[in-house]
């Protein structure tokens, strides 16, 4: 038998030494965390207070969760916050803002959760540096969700910092979901000696060790079981028991059990506890007030804490969450009411909003508008604190408040908007399908469509091929109505063309062009810029559309912030349209500054993805890794499986692939993402041109071409010209090439002009057009273009018996290749350059093996001019953590300084 532990915890020791080993590392700067689950009874809040009872040298927060603050955005990050304020100067202004902000301690733009989440970790960051941070938080399964997002955001993102985080709560889907990504340890029942020990330790006679060993099957070894089940019955009544095999449902009757001890109590106690059990969050002051309100004595209190029930200090605690439950389901429901409505009229006084509305919703039999508006405005309070989440929950409890018709509707669609912005598209899903469209007004018709067709795209439903078309049909609603709202839809009508590309349906392509022009018409304004510039490349001749085109990039390079962040997402499109691949890069990386600054992790995962789409349409593979990268990094922040992320025109430059590639090229075409499977064959198709398989590049692109898609088919055209040209398809080549030819002419594009000069070379011989497109070529950030020059131009000069001449256009070839990740044209341009008699040495050094991919982040982001707190805020790290993996980067390369970081690390 294991000896007792110190503190006469029994049965956990192992439990414990990992929660002191936790709290040891947090000492010498190793951050850390773990999640505590079990059932009620369990030992839970045990183990956190004996893990931290005696700690000396450290600041332990306590942070409990409250079901009376589960709809208030942020109100247990607060109590986190609230005594590390004096490091809030340590932050970035935006971390410190958001923080604030959440707080309700001043305006602000709506911080996304995951930012605050950043100024959390950045605050234990700063604390740590002066003392140790130990944060204990109990019932996490209470906790609002904004605050259990910020969590689990800090638990996942804790790796060099002095502070740990110990959460512990109830088994539910709902927490280990939210909680995903934080190393987990499930408490079940203490093992058969441990609770033998504690059973004759808590009874006060002698007990058959026999009988003990049946009640430790009864009540499956639950702690709070053993002590207040077996301490209710006599030694003789134990004795005399027949618990049988089955465990008892350990639960129900703790419960009941608390509901004898509640019922025991006179009237006056039962009353006082009922009203401290209905306000949920120990506040004493209030409870106190209330209970003198509705007459009860000043030391009634006194009575249910000698009970054993409750215990008072600066706040009332429960002995345990059951005994509250039990305290509050002993009242009739005219008693509960009652209580509710005094405290709710407490609560207005002392200005705690949303605990006043709060209880008058609970106070209120069947709809009452009055309080419906009430919790509204709390809401709308939450949205201001960029609590989305709680938003959605509020607004679901105002709408069951609300008298039957529209208005509830209308809650409702709001309350769905909510749920989808906070990420939780389960929720909107069930809000949308209780919704009566027939009821709506036009406006709420509409915003009830369009998060129809969010939804669709967000979880990659079927019926996204359908969301443009959706969101073609919000703007109709919204016409004459809200202009606004209609520029909008009809902005993402296109964005959510792009995803699925040739695979769109419900819609003609020259009906949403002129829907376009007629929505710009609308109102002048950003939106209307853009809508022009949309239905130009839709509808007008190409020469005709590159002005209206240009205008929306310059007005993109305009954008402030906020406005980035609303029309981003299709930059791309019209970057590649007249073939800027800089404008493209700087514009998407704007997009994605944007998204960083203000913690919205959505739209920067959809940023970085489409940096990363782009890189594979004009950019390099070495690129699109890095971008993806970021986006595992991003997921893995927020609690989601990253290992399997990947790119898949990316992974088409890897060989040994293929046959993957063409398996998930399949399986996204079958789910609707036409785009992603366009740009893996693509990719595709540029490898096999690499390695010589003309035939087979031709065969994947001759579909496309014939069924273009406006910006992305002519960014093919090089590869396709090649292809049918090495193929016999002379008149195809001819004609491709041409057409390219007057592209370039019409889009001022140098990266344009240089690939139709070097595809004209490939098809018709000249060599003028090799020495155009290499001119062309160099600087207009195309390296793989212009890898591609040299190649075919050295190839050329070789085949014409000119190998002096040749070998520095091969070698150029090379090495742009080498440093682009393109492996397939490297070993190309390597085999012509020996060839051409000349062996190649690797002309830069490769990827460190050394380092792991977080820490080759990190290295190309400080090589790159990037601060610490700039790294940080990319991959969601705290400074403390930056600054731990460049030392070991330091120490893996042999090198003592950034400056010394370029010449070690490949850059592109």
């Amino acid at each position: 038998m294991p000896p007792d532990n110190a503190t006469g915890l029994l049965g956990r020791d192992q439990e414990l030494r990992e929660l002191e080993i936790l709290i040891g590392n947090a000492r010498n700067g190793r951050g850390g965390s773990t999640l505590l689950l079990g059932d009620p009874g369990i030992g839970k809040t045990m183990l956190l207070d004996t893990a931290t009872a005696r700690l000396t040298g450290v600041q332990l927060i306590r942070v409990d969760g409250y079901e009376a603050e589960s709809t208030m955005p942020f109100a247990a990050a607060q109590r986190l916050i609230r005594p590390l304020r004096d490091h809030l100067p340590a932050l970035p202004e935006r971390h410190r803002q958001a923080l604030l902000v959440a707080a309700g301690e001043t305006d602000g733009p709506p911080p996304d959760r995951f930012l605050v989440g950043l100024g959390v970790l950045g605050l234990l960051g700063a604390a740590g540096d002066t003392v140790p941070v130990v944060c204990a938080i109990d019932d996490a399964h209470h906790l609002d969700a904004e605050s259990l997002d910020v969590f689990a955001f800090v638990a996942r993102r804790l790796e060099a910092e002095s502070a740990t985080l110990l959460l512990a709560g109830r088994d539910s889907p709902a927490l280990t979901n939210q909680a995903a990504g934080i190393p987990a340890r499930h408490l079940t029942g203490l093992p058969q000696d441990a609770a033998v020990r504690l059973l004759m330790r808590t009874l006060p006679e002698r007990i058959d060790p026999a009988v003990a060993v049946q009640v430790f099957a009864a009540t499956a070894g639950n702690p709070l079981a053993l002590v207040d089940l077996a301490g209710e019955l006599t030694v003789r009544q134990l004795t005399e028991s027949s618990f049988g095999d089955e465990p008892l449902p350990v639960g129900r009757r703790l419960e009941q059990h608390y509901l004898r001890q509640v019922r025991k109590l006179g009237a006056e106690a039962q009353l006082w506890l009922l009203i401290a059990a209905a306000d949920a969050t120990g506040n004493l002051d209030l409870i106190t007030a209330v209970a003198g309100d509705l007459g009860l004595p000043a030391d009634v209190a006194d009575t249910a804490e000698t009970a054993g029930l409750v215990e008072l200090g600066r706040s009332v605690l429960f002995r345990h969450p059951l005994v509250r439950g039990a305290a509050y389901n002993a009242a009739f429901g005219k008693d509960r009411r009652r209580v509710h409505r005094a405290l709710s009229v407490r609560a207005d006084e002392l200005n705690l909003v949303e605990h006043a509305a709060w209880h008058a919703a609970k106070a209120t039999l069947g709809t009452d508008e009055q309080v419906a508006q009430r919790l509204e405005r709390v809401a709308d309070l939450a949205a201001e604190r960029g609590g989305f989440a709680s938003r959605a929950r509020v607004l679901m409890e105002a709408a069951t408040l609300t008298p039957a018709g529209g208005v509830r509707y209308a809650r409702l669609v709001r309350a769905a908007e909510a749920a989808l912005a906070a990420g939780t598209s389960q929720l909107a899903k069930d809000l949308i399908d209780e919704i009566d469209e027939g009821l709506l007004d036009p406006v709420s018709r509409g915003r009830l469509t369009v998060i129809g067709a969010d939804y669709a795209m967000f979880v990659a439903a079927p019926t996204l091929t359908r969301a443009s078309a959706d969101t073609l049909e919000a703007a109709r609603h919204f016409h004459g109505h809200d202009t606004d709202l209609e520029q909008a839809a009809l902005i993402k009508a296109w964005e959510w063309a792009l995803s699925p590309e040739r695979l769109t349906a419900g819609i003609e392509w020259p009906e949403l062009g002129r829907r376009f022009a007629e929505g710009a018409a609308l109102k002048e304004g950003d939106p209307a810029v853009i809508l022009r510039a949309i239905s130009a490349l839709i509808l007008k001749p190409y020469p005709d559309a590159v002005p209206a085109i240009r205008a929306a990039l310059d007005l993109y390079e305009r954008m402030d912030p906020a406005s980035m962040l609303n029309y981003g997402h299709g930059v791309a499109a019209l970057a590649t349209a007249v073939w800027d691949a800089e404008a493209r890069h700087r514009l998407l990386e704007k997009f994605a500054a944007a998204a960083r600054d203000t913690g919205s992790l959505q739209k920067l995962d959809s940023a970085l993805w489409v940096l990363s789409l782009s890189e594979a349409l004009g950019g390099t593979p070495r690129q699109a890794l890095k971008y993806m990268e970021q986006v595992r990094e991003l997921r893995r922040a927020i609690g989601y499986d990253a290992e399997h992320v990947v790119n898949v025109a990316t992974l088409a430059w890897s060989e040994a692939a293929r046959p993957q590639v063409l398996a998930m090229a399949e399986a996204t075409y079958a789910m609707g993402f036409g785009g992603v499977h366009s740009t893996a064959m693509a990719a595709l198709a540029t490898v096999d041109i690499a390695e010589g398989r003309y035939a087979e590049a031709y065969q994947k692109l001759k579909p496309f071409v014939d069924d273009p898609f406006f910006h992305v088919t002519p960014v093919t055209w090089p590869d396709f010209a090649e292809a049918a040209a090495h193929c016999g398809f002379t008149a195809e080549a001819f004609t491709t090439a041409a057409q390219l030819t007057e592209l370039a002419a019409a889009s001022g594009s140098r990266w344009a002009r240089g690939v139709a000069h070097r595809v004209q070379a490939v098809v018709h011989g000249n060599e003028q057009d090799f020495l155009d497109a290499i001119a062309d070529l160099d600087g207009a950030y195309a390296a793989i273009d212009e890898g591609r020059a040299h190649l075919a131009y050295g190839e050329w000069l070789r085949r014409a018996k000119r190998r002096r001449d040749a070998r520095p256009h091969l070698r150029k070839a090379a090495d742009l290749f080498e440093r682009a990740g393109a492996d397939p044209f490297t070993v190309r341009a390597t085999r012509e350059l020996e060839a051409a008699g000349e062996t190649r040495q690797e002309s830069v050094p490769g990827r460190p093996a050394q380092l792991t991919p977080q820490e080759l982040t990190v290295a190309e982001l400080a090589a790159a001019g990037r601060t610490n707190a700039e790294i940080g805020a990319t991959i969601f790290l705290s400074v403390n953590t930056v600054d731990y993996h460049l030392r070991k980067v330091f120490q893996k390369l042999g090198i003592s300084s950034r400056r010394q970081l370029s010449d070690r690390l490949d850059h592109v």
